[in-house]
Order: structure tokens, then C-alpha cells, then sequence
């Protein structure tokens, strides 16, 4: 099927492959600079003040020594308070978004963050490809950080002094946030996370970042995004914004809050949507003569929006600019490469909230450094002022009402179900159920659930429950959703008849009694979380394998039933060889393999796939089917390298002979699949010129799937060096030829 490359490395690789991508041992995997570190950017900017601002710092004044379980249901009876003591006052926030293509930090930026006569009380500044160096994709270490972030302190409004609220970045993506300085006592509760949705949901060259604060009495959640591009892929776009906002959360707060859960939400970046349906001459046409509404027919993020199939309930200011991409850099004539690109508007700030409204929106065609223009928009946003003197007065009412409740009645609630039972649960494959928990006695309570003795936690690790702990008022009532989600840690033993979908949750009340909620589900074995030995014992699918044989396959008992069944075991499962044979037939020269994520439900449709026959053919575009590989790879519960040889292979990683003798020592099954995998990346090497695909960027995405340390080791070893070790194994045969 392929043929073998016939490159020889030498010894030296291990330093060169390091060389090659600039790594730094001592850099942070995730920048997230905070408060402190606002000096160390050699602007002078002081660090804000994170103690609590309003009404959280009054209530700590005024509650000495408060008991824990009480302070949170204060908190809830002066949200429900919250209009007789604060009020609205108007704050002007400058949100901003560019996507700058990797180039340095060359142009003063005062033409798009000081444009205004008057300063705005807020800045959120938003960049994209900041820096599309190997080095940043991989290890999320980038050079550019700095000067981009020298570049915007010194880029904001003279006429007023700022403070540095927070940073946070993630590959390329750079979210930074700066506020007046006689504001920043009014900031608390500040948070940043990330969100990466590029292949298998991790790699962070697609994805979000976000900061989250309290300014006054206002949550506030700033998103930076970068979607998936390209023209056609509108549903993968889809996809990442759904992803981001499933899988953003802060935890300051229990249960944790996400995006939607703040009080205004300000989303900015390179979403990534384009014109369809029209002729690029006809685009051009209708800028030209600022036809600006005619063209928004055919913007794909506009007809999203109106399905409600993405940024349900957020707004955006009307577009009055011409496209902000795509340009020749340095100047402001369009994209004449071979490609040409379709002018479109792919950069976009969108908001959500009462009291938001734009005043205006625009573009910055005097920054050329970039293929893109950036964006801003300015709000003016309604925050909610607390008065010290009324505050104090509602807060004095709220605990003597407390005090007469809490002597005069017990907790007490219902359950709307205590018996919850799941239906056909597949890998990968989220199932929710809502109970809901009902405030039936006269007081306030908390509820949380608990761990069952000699237990650590409170629930099995397939099963999630948000929230887990909460406070009811009494009278209402509190949805709690039960989420069972099969995945790479849990399906090996699932598989193996090891644990079952069942177990019991216990409800605690504080002060009150327990109760006791019984979840089951039936799980339905997939291929993706068994074991390599078992599959290639398997003749069909696994969905046809009885339980009780899969049980004993996983454990290592490979006998047949009767000799009319028996075969001679699979070299490899076939699973990997179907899925690799259509990458091979279909998807050599195709660009981003194993970079570019797939889609969620093309997955699933293969996962089934393969879960119940052999087809003639694997569904899916070639991105899904490549994700789908590396899934499959990523859930086997003994990796291709099995982990006894995992630190001999980092051990002898700078020497191809060694390697090879090593991998002579592997058991056969998992040596064979080793041997497959490594000769189809040396046949996906030699498109390189249609691919794209770069040696030492496949040897790190590999490298992290095939050889892996113990679960309990993980940790420890998940560090850049080890990192490049794994890399320079694994390239040691995508360029040596390697018959096993």
C-alpha cells in the first residue's frame, strides 16, 4: 500500500527539532497574566485593586464573621433587593477586535483605540493570529505577547490614565482588558478562562478566551473568539460557538457561571463568516457604491442569527463599513492572490444585555499591517450604582427577617424525581435529564451533594451535576441537570464490565435530612475505549459481541465458542484500518489534516460506523474521519507504545536504531498498529506541497497519542520537554524507513 521514505536522521535530532521551534523551557503553557503583572509590560500601569468593590465589600464589613452557609443566601435576598438600593449610571466601553495575521507590532494603534474625543471608561481589546509560529500552537508560547501588549497600553486615550484588569491568551487569541484608574476600586470578582475547539477539542488555534468581572453591581463577560474559517464550513462555526459557550466556565462562583450568566456580555473577534450565494464582482459592485444592507442579505452570520442557530439574543450595531477582509497587507486593495478571496465581514463585536445600546461601530482602514482591518464599537452601558446609606438599610432588614425564620422553622424540600434511568448512553454522546428541587418549608436552604462514605467524590466520573450545590428561597423551586457523558477515562472500564452506569447521589440539607436520587443508564459498547488485544480478537463488530464475551476479551481470555467461529486474530482492529485506509484513499493531499477539527455529528455517524459493521465506505469529509483517528487513539486504555516502554522511548529518542530495537520488544498487536500508523505518515509526508502538513507538527499530535505515561504519571510528565522527547521519537520513523 505505501511506500517507505528512505531519509536517514542522525543524533543530533532531539536538539534540532528543538532549535527548530524556538521552545522555551521556562514558558508558561497558559498566559494569564493578572493584576500583578500589569507592570511588568514596561508600561507603568499600576495593578488593579482586587478587593471586593460595592456591595460585596459592604456585606464583608457588615457581617462579622458571617457563618458560611448564611452569606449566600443574604446574597440572594439582596439580589432580590437590588432596586431599592443601587442605580443606574452610564459607563462608555470600548470594545475592539483584530485579527493581525502574525505580524509584528509595527503601527501605532491610537488610530483605533483613541480615536474618540472623550476616553472610555473601559477597554476590551481583542487580537487573533497574534502569532502563527509553531511554538505558540503547540506549547500556547508566544514572542509576540509582549510587543502587541506594549503596543496597545501605548495606544490608549492620553487624556486619561488606565489600569490593567487582565490578560488572557490562548495560542494566537489575546484578550486584554484596561479600566480608568479611578474605577478600579469597583472591580471584583475577576476571572479568566479559555476554550479551545480545534481538533479533538483542544488545540487552541480555534477557540475562545474570556474575562469575567463585577463592575459596581454589574456582571460583565468579555469574549474573544477566532472560528473556524473558510466559506463553506458556516456549520463548523456553529459548532465552535456552541462549544465555547458549553464549555466556558468560572469557578469563582459555585455553581460555576458561564457566559450567559452575566448581566451583559460583550463578544468580539474573527467569527469568521462570510458572504454567500453572490458573485465576487457583484460584491465589489455593491461596496463601491456602500450598498452595505444589500450585501448583509448574503452574511452568513446574519442568516445564522435570524435561524436563532447561533448568538440567540445578542445584537449587533448596524453595519455601515465596507468588508474588513480580505486586503493585501499594507494596503487597502483587495486580496490578489490566487485564491481572491470574497470581501467579507468576517470580524464582528456583538453584545447582549438590557441597558447596552452602540453609539458607534466602525472599522480602522488606517491600520494596514494585516490582511484584515480592525474593528471597535462603543457602548454605552446602563451599571448599576449601589448608595451606601439604602444599601445598609436593606441589608440591616434582610438579617433580622433571617433571624426570626431560622428560629422559628426547619428546611425542608421535594424532589420532582429520585429514580432516573438513561437510555442507549454512547461514547462521546452527552444524554441531560432535569430534576427539580423544591423550597417547601418557610426558610431559606442550601443543598448540596455529599460523598458516600469512603468515598472521595460525591458522584462517578461519567456522571455531572450542576449544579451541585445551591440555596433555595422558599416556595421556588431549583433545576438541577444530571449530564452522563461516556468518554476517553470511562469507557475502557465500561467496556470491560470494570463499573456500570449506576450509582446513588445523596442530597444534603443543611440543617435538614438527606435524600437519596438513584441514576442507571444502558451503555451501548463502542470500539473507541477498548482494548487493541480485544478488537483484533473481535471478528465482527462490537455491537454484535455479546457482554459477557466482550468482558472476557477485555480480560485478556480470547477463547472462542466453537471451532466453526474461530478465526485467526485480526493484525490490527479494523477499526484502524478503516479509518486509515480512507485517509490514505481520500485525504493525502488534503491541507489542515489533523489540524482542522470535524464535525460533531459527522463523528458521531462514524463512531456508529464503525460500532456496528464494515462498511464500504467511511462517512464524513476527511477532517472528521482524521479527528475521529485521533479519538480513537486517544481512548485506548493501553496506548500503541504500552506505558512499560513509555520512558525507555523518551530514553532513546535521539537514535533511530534504538528506537527500532525497542520497538522490536513491543507486543505484536501493538507493535503492528505502531507500524501502520507510522507508514501512512510517511506516505501523507510525501504531499507535503498539497498538504501542507509539516514533519515536526504531525510528530507532536502523534506523539502525544501514542506513547502517553500512566494515568497516575500524567501530570508529571506533561511538560515541553517531555513533549519534544515523544515529538522525536515518533519522527524518528515518519523519516527513517521501518519494516517492524
Amino acid at each position: 500500500m505505501m511506500s517507505e521514505s528512505a531519509e536517514i536522521v542522525t543524533e543530533g535530532f532531539e536538539d534540532n527539532f528543538a532549535d527548530s521551534l524556538s521552545f522555551d523551557d521556562a514558558a508558561s503553557l497558559a498566559s494569564q497574566q493578572d493584576l500583578g503583572d500589569s507592570e511588568a509590560d514596561g508600561s507603568g500601569l499600576e495593578p488593579v485593586n482586587v478587593s471586593r468593590g460595592g456591595s460585596a465589600s459592604t456585606m464583608g464589613s457588615m457581617m462579622a464573621n458571617p457563618p458560611s452557609v448564611r452569606e449566600p443566601i443574604v446574597k440572594m435576598y439582596m439580589l432580590k433587593e437590588e432596586a431599592k438600593y443601587t442605580h443606574l449610571k452610564t459607563f462608555r466601553i470600548f470594545a475592539g477586535t483584530w485579527n493581525v495575521n502574525g505580524q509584528p507590532a509595527t503601527e501605532s494603534l491610537k488610530a483605533w483605540l483613541a480615536k474618540d474625543s472623550t476616553p472610555p471608561d473601559l477597554y476590551a481589546v481583542g487580537f487573533q493570529e497574534l502569532d502563527l509560529s509553531k511554538e505558540a500552537f503547540v506549547f500556547n508560547d508566544s514572542a509576540r505577547e509582549e510587543e502587541w501588549v506594549k503596543a496597545v497600553t501605548h495606544g490608549l486615550h492620553p487624556e486619561a490614565s488606565y489600569r490593567r484588569v487582565r490578560l488572557i491568551r490562548l495560542v494566537g487569541m489575546m484578550l486584554l482588558v484596561f479600566v480608568r484608574s479611578e474605577h478600579n476600586k469597583f472591580l471584583s470578582q475577576i476571572e479568566a478562562q479559555t476554550v479551545g475547539t480545534g481538533i479533538m477539542g483542544k488545540m487552541g488555534n480555534k477557540g475562545g478566551v474570556a474575562i469575567r468581572f463585577d463592575f459596581h453591581n454589574t456582571s460583565f463577560c468579555i469574549v474573544n473568539s477566532h472560528l473556524a474559517a473558510h466559506t463553506e464550513h458556516y456549520e463548523r462555526r456553529n459548532q465552535d460557538y456552541s462549544d465555547i459557550c458549553a464549555r466556558m466556565q468560572f469557578n469563582l462562583t459555585q455553581p460555576p457561571l458561564t457566559i450567559h450568566k452575566h448581566n451583559v456580555v460583550l463578544w468580539v473577534g474573527d467569527l469568521n463568516y462570510r458572504l454567500s450565494d453572490i458573485e465576487i464582482s457583484e460584491v465589489k459592485a455593491l461596496i463601491e457604491k456602500e450598498m452595505f444592507w444589500a450585501l448583509m442579505e448574503h452574511d452568513q452570520l446574519k442568516r445564522q442569527m435570524n435561524e436563532r442557530s447561533v448568538f440567540k439574543d445578542f445584537k449587533e450595531a448596524s453595519v455601515n463599513f465596507i468588508p474588513t477582509y480580505k486586503y493585501d497587507p499594507g494596503t487597502d486593495d483587495w486580496d490578489t492572490s490566487e485564491k481572491c478571496r470574497v470581501p467579507a465581514w468576517c470580524d464582528r463585536v456583538l453584545c447582549k444585555g438590557d441597558s447596552v445600546s452602540a453609539v458607534e461601530y466602525r472599522s480602522h482602514r488606517e491600520l494596514k499591517l494585516s490582511d484584515h482591518k480592525p474593528v471597535s464599537c462603543l457602548f454605552d452601558i446602563g451599571v448599576k450604582v449601589i448608595d451606601e446609606d439604602n444599601y445598609k438599610r436593606v441589608f440591616e432588614e434582610v438579617i433580622r427577617k433571617l433571624d426570626k425564620l431560622e428560629n422559628e422553622f426547619l428546611p425542608s424540600v421535594s424532589l420532582s424525581c429520585v429514580d432516573l434511568k438513561f437510555e442507549r448512553i454512547k461514547f462521546l454522546e452527552p444524554q441531560k435529564k432535569t430534576i427539580s428541587i423544591t423550597n417547601t418549608g418557610q426558610v431559606p436552604c442550601q443543598f448540596e451533594f455529599i460523598c458516600k462514605l469512603d468515598e472521595k467524590e460525591y458522584c462517578k466520573p461519567w456522571l455531572n451535576v450542576q449544579p451541585s450545590l445551591g440555596f433555595i428561597m422558599p416556595g421556588d423551586s431549583y433545576p438541577i441537570e444530571l449530564e452522563i457523558y461516556v468518554d476517553k477515562n470511562t469507557a475502557g472500564r465500561l467496556n470491560s464490565g470494570e463499573d456500570s452506569l449506576e450509582d446513588i447521589l445523596v442530597l444534603h440539607l443543611d440543617g435538614g435530612k438527606d435524600y437519596f436520587v438513584t441514576v442507571q443508564g444502558d451503555f451501548i459498547p463502542s470500539c473507541f475505549g477498548s482494548s487493541i488485544e480485544a478488537l483484533c480478537n473481535m471478528r465482527g463488530p462490537i455491537r454484535e459481541v455479546p457482554v459477557a464475551r466482550l468482558v472476557d476479551l477485555e480480560a485478556g481470555s480470547p477463547s472462542e465458542t466453537s471451532p466453526e467461529d474461530s478465526f485467526s486474530t485480526l493484525p490490527i482492529p479494523k477499526e484502524i484500518w478503516l479509518l486509515v485506509d480512507h485517509l490514505y484513499k481520500h485525504a493525502l493531499c488534503q491541507e489542515d489534516l489533523f489540524q482542522q477539527p470535524g464535525l460533531h455529528s459527522e463523528i458521531e455517524e462514524i463512531r456508529d460506523c464503525l460500532d456496528t459493521g464494515m462498511p464500504d465506505t467511511i462517512p464524513g469529509q476527511p477532517h472528521s474521519v482524521a479527528e475521529c483517528l485521533l479519538m480513537f487513539l486517544d481512548s485506548l486504555p493501553e496506548p500503541v507504545v504500552p506505558h512499560q516502554y513509555y520512558q525507555s522511548c523518551l530514553d532513546s529518542c535521539t537514535r533511530f536504531e534504538l528506537c527500532e530495537q525497542l520497538m522490536s520488544q513491543v507486543p505484536e498487536h501493538h507493535r503492528n498498529v505502531f507500524k501502520y500508523l507510522t507508514a501512512f505518515l510517511r506516505e501523507l509526508l510525501k504531499y507535503q506541497d498539497d498538504n501542507k502538513r509539516d514533519p515536526k507538527m504531525l510528530a507532536m499530535i502523534f506523539g502525544g497519542l501514542l506513547l502517553k505515561p500512566k494515568p497516575d504519571e500524567a501530570k508529571r510528565q506533561n511538560n515541553q520537554q517531555t513533549a519534544r522527547r515523544r515529538a522525536t521519537f515518533i519522527y524518528q520513523f515518519q523519516v527513517n524507513p521501518y519494516d517492524g
